[in-house]
């Protein structure tokens, strides 16, 4: 009588752990997703948010946290789905040809995630230098992914791997570059009336420096704000309320009625902020009303009340 070998641990849960990981990741990253495209505040008592609004947190101008769900559902969709398959064990059933194929991208991914993980922790420490345990926990998600990936086969063609690992290593990593190649380069323009963001680190105390030059409307209109008691919360770091002071102008801006939310920040007040129960920035409150995210002009002369000139120079659509 032969004994039947004993199959490893790690490959009959390879894949229910890679699933469970990626699901984790993308619960995660869809958070971070969520409360970006919100403009709300991340839970999180660290430097997130000056992770979170660098320029490095967005590709394509969308929050870099939606790739990152996307591509840990990817993950999830090819670990799991060969396990919902029928049991069928033949050597050239559908099961197993898919087994076959996910493994592979599954490899592609999980290097690819690694990679591109690596290269972003690589600027967290050197660039941004704040610390982001968001960013952090998807780096160790990426490099277990990887790990189990590795170790949860039992790999035929030792050369095949290490030539995938390398060409999906080098293809991420050169395009990674390429992506962030001009992140560190000033980026604020005007197309007509149009303001463009900024690319460039906000720096504490006061952030990203307003360059839009203040008309007559914009100086009277944060006049009258100040006038009727109305209120700006925000956040140094905060890109929507750079945004907002950029529709107003140099000059305008420091005559706002603005509260800041932020610790490091100019003159910072966030008992303020809390007790107007503050939960994402800019906030404006005027006239007993409140008004989340950056605001156009008009609108703010409309829900204040405001009678004087209105030819407001800059727009953000």
């Amino acid at each position: 009588m032969t004994r039947r070998r004993s199959i490893p641990w790690i490959y009959r849960w390879s894949r229910p752990v890679i699933g469970a990981i990626a699901i984790l990741g993308a619960l995660i990253t869809g958070y971070l997703t969520f409360e970006k495209l919100t403009g709300s505040q991340v839970l999180c008592k660290a430097g997130c948010d000056i992770v979170l609004s660098s320029p490095y947190a967005f590709l394509f101008g969308l929050p870099l946290s939606l790739f990152g769900c996307l591509a840990y559902i990817s993950m999830a969709v090819l670990a799991l789905t060969p396990l919902l398959m029928a049991s069928d064990k033949g050597r050239g059933s559908l099961r197993v040809r898919t087994e076959d194929i996910t493994w592979w991208l599954l490899l592609v991914g999980s290097v690819s995630m690694m990679v591109f993980s690596g290269y972003l922790m690589f600027i967290l420490a050197t660039q941004i230098k704040a610390l982001c345990p968001y960013c952090i926990a998807s780096a160790i998600f990426s490099l277990t992914l990887l790990i189990f990936t590795l170790k949860g086969r039992d790999w035929p063609e030792l050369g095949q791997i290490f030539f995938v690992i390398i060409a999906a290593g080098m293809i991420t990593l050169v395009g990674t570059l390429a992506v962030y190649a001009n992140v560190n380069k000033p980026n604020t323009t005007m197309v007509g009336n149009v303001i463009n963001r900024t690319t460039t680190y906000p720096e504490p105390p006061h952030g990203w420096e307003v360059k839009t030059v203040s008309g007559p409307a914009e100086l009277a209109l944060s006049d009258h704000l100040k006038k009727i008691g109305a209120k700006m919360y925000g956040a140094w770091w905060c890109p929507h309320c750079f945004d907002q002071k950029q529709l107003f102008g140099n000059e305008a801006t420091k005559r706002l009625p603005y509260i800041e939310c932020a610790e490091k920040g100019v003159n910072p007040n966030p008992d303020a902020c809390v007790a107007a129960k503050v939960e994402s920035f800019p906030t404006w409150i005027i006239r007993g009303k409140t008004y989340s995210g950056t605001q156009e002009l008009k609108k703010l002369a409309e829900y204040s009340g405001y009678k004087g000139p209105s030819n407001f120079k800059y727009s953000m659509k």
